[in-house]
C-alpha cells in the first residue's frame, strides 16, 4: 500500500455503526413516548417480514482490560448477576406494551459487554429463556456472544448452545505476553486454542477472533507472530481493529502513555503486516476491519449484496428494529435511535419506576436517512448508487465534491449517480464515508472521540 496515502488519510474518524454518529445526536432527544411510537412502527414493519434483533449489554468484568473503550463495571461480586438479569427481563417486558398481542419474532441475539461470561451458565440460560418465553424464534435466527478466553468454561459453551447460540466471538487482542500484561489481559494461546476446538466440537458453526493493532509495545514482528498463530487455529472470521487511545474518556488507559504506543509509522506497518498476512492466509476483506473465510456467512452475504452493519458490527442479518437491553445499550428503529442510561444505578432506577431507561437519542431527518443509506452501502458493498430525485439532498452532492481528491488518488471511482470504492481505496472506506457525513463536515468534535481510520 502507498505509504504516502496512509499518512495522508490516517485521521480520526467514526466506525459508522450508525449515522448520525452518537456525538451528533439531537441535543433534545426523543421522549420515551416518541421512542415507543418509533419502535411500534418499526415492529409492525419488521416483525412479520424479517423479525427483530436484540442486543443485550452485560457490563460486568472481574478486572479492567486497560485498552477497553466499552461501558463496564468492575467487580468480583457475582451476586449482581441475578439482580441485573431481572432488570433486563423487566425492561423486555416493558416493550410488550409496544408489541401489543403480537409475539415478537427473534431473528438475532447478541450478548456483548463487559464480559458476558462473567455470568454463570445457569444465569445466562435463565436470561435467554426469559427473553424467548413469549417470543417466537425465526427459522434463520443467529445467536452470538462475546467470550473471554480466561473465564469461558465448557459449561458456558454447552449452556448457550442449548438455548440456540451457534456463533462465538473470542477476545484474542494479541498473543505477545508483554502486550497482554500491560493491557491487563490474562489469557494464553492454549486457552484460546482449547476454547476454539471445544466450541467446534459442541457444534458452533462460526468462530470469530478480535485482534487489536496499535496497542502498547506492539511491533511488526510481534503482530506477525500473533497473526501466524491465529491462522493456525483458523477462525471463520476475524475483526482486526485499530486501538483508540482516549485516556481522557477511559482513565484505565493511563496505565501506559503515548510513548509506549507505536508511532504512526510503526502502527501503519503493523496494520499492513497483519492485513497482508491475513489475505495471504485465505481471508477476504469483507468490510472495514473485518476478514472472513469464503465458507463463512459474512463472506457469502458480502458477495450477495446482503451484508448489513449496525451497532453490533457486521452481520448477515438485517432487521429494521434492533432493541438494545441493559445499561448503555442502543436501540435502532431505522428512523430513530435511543440509548439507555449508562450507569447501572440510573438504569435500575428507571426500570423500577416502570419506564423505558432511555436518556438520549436522535430522530432521523429525511437528509439523515438518505446519507445513512449511502454510508451503509459503502460500508457493506464498497459502492452506492442514487437517483436523480435525490438531487434535492444538497449534502449528497457536497459529499461527491469532498471526494474529488480521493478520486484523484484512485481511491474511488465516480460516475453519474454511482460511486465505487476501488481495491486500493478499501483500506480508506471510513474516509469515504466521512465525506458523506454532513454532521462531521459542519462541526468537528471538541476532543478526539474516534480511532484513527487506518
Amino acid at each position: 500500500m502507498d505509504k504516502d496515502l496512509l499518512f495522508k488519510y490516517n485521521t480520526p474518524g467514526p466506525r459508522y455503526t450508525s449515522y448520525p454518529t452518537v456525538p451528533y445526536w439531537d441535543k433534545t432527544p426523543p421522549t420515551e413516548q416518541k421512542w415507543k411510537e418509533l419502535a411500534s412502527n418499526a415492529f409492525s414493519i419488521s416483525n412479520n417480514k424479517e423479525g427483530i434483533s436484540l442486543y443485550i449489554h452485560l457490563p460486568f468484568c472481574e478486572s479492567l482490560c486497560t485498552y477497553c473503550g466499552c461501558n463496564t463495571r468492575i467487580t468480583i461480586n457475582h451476586k449482581v448477576e441475578e439482580i441485573y438479569i431481572n432488570a433486563v427481563l423487566k425492561e423486555w417486558e416493558l416493550y410488550f406494551s409496544i408489541f401489543g398481542e403480537t409475539r415478537p419474532v427473534i431473528r438475532e441475539i447478541h450478548l456483548g459487554g463487559g464480559t458476558p461470561t462473567f455470568f454463570s451458565p445457569e444465569n445466562l440460560t435463565n436470561l435467554i429463556q426469559g427473553l424467548l418465553k413469549n417470543s417466537n424464534v425465526h427459522t434463520k435466527a443467529q445467536f452470538s456472544f462475546e467470550a473471554h478466553p480466561g473465564n469461558t468454561t465448557d459449561e458456558h459453551l454447552q449452556a448457550l448452545y442449548n438455548v440456540g447460540f451457534r456463533r462465538i466471538s473470542i477476545g484474542v487482542q494479541d498473543f505477545n505476553p508483554l502486550v497482554l500484561a500491560v493491557i491487563n489481559r490474562h489469557q494464553t494461546y492454549d486457552q484460546i486454542s482449547r476454547l476454539t476446538k471445544k466450541a467446534r466440537e459442541i457444534g458452533y458453526t462460526s468462530v470469530n477472533y478480535d485482534i487489536v493493532y496499535g496497542l502498547p509495545f506492539q511491533k511488526v514482528c510481534t503482530m506477525m507472530e500473533t497473526i501466524m498463530r491465529v491462522v493456525q487455529l483458523r477462525p471463520d472470521r476475524i475483526a482486526f481493529y485499530s486501538y483508540a487511545h482516549i485516556p481522557w474518556i477511559k482513565p484505565g488507559q493511563r496505565k501506559y502513555s503515548e510513548k509506549d504506543l507505536p508511532d504512526a509509522d510503526k502502527k501503519m506497518a503493523i496494520y499492513e503486516t497483519g492485513r497482508n498476512a491475513l489475505e495471504l492466509s485465505g481471508y477476504y476483506d469483507i468490510g472495514m476491519d473485518h476478514f472472513s473465510l469464503e465458507t463463512d456467512e459474512l463472506y457469502k452475504a458480502q458477495q450477495e449484496g446482503r451484508l448489513h452493519r449496525n451497532f453490533m458490527g457486521y452481520t448477515d442479518t438485517h432487521t429494521q428494529l434492533l432493541i438494545g437491553l441493559g445499561a448503555s445499550s442502543i436501540s435502532d428503529s431505522w428512523t430513530g435511535y435511543v440509548q439507555n442510561e449508562k450507569t447501572i444505578e440510573a438504569y435500575y432506577e428507571k426500570i423500577k419506576a416502570g419506564s423505558l431507561p432511555v436518556f438520549k437519542g436522535h430522530n432521523l431527518t429525511k437528509n439523515d436517512l438518505i446519507l445513512r443509506k449511502h454510508i451503509l452501502r459503502i460500508m457493506t458493498q464498497f459502492e452506492t448508487t442514487w437517483k436523480k430525485e435525490e438531487e434535492v439532498c444538497v449534502d449528497l452532492y457536497k459529499a461527491i465534491d469532498r471526494l474529488s481528491e480521493m478520486q484523484f488518488d484512485d481511491l474511488v471511482e465516480i460516475e453519474p449517480f454511482h460511486l465505487r470504492v476501488t481495491e486500493k481505496g478499501k483500506a480508506f472506506v471510513r474516509n469515504v464515508c466521512m465525506a458523506f457525513d454532513a454532521k462531521l463536515g459542519e462541526e468537528l468534535p471538541a476532543t478526539t472521540q474516534f480511532s484513527q481510520t487506518v
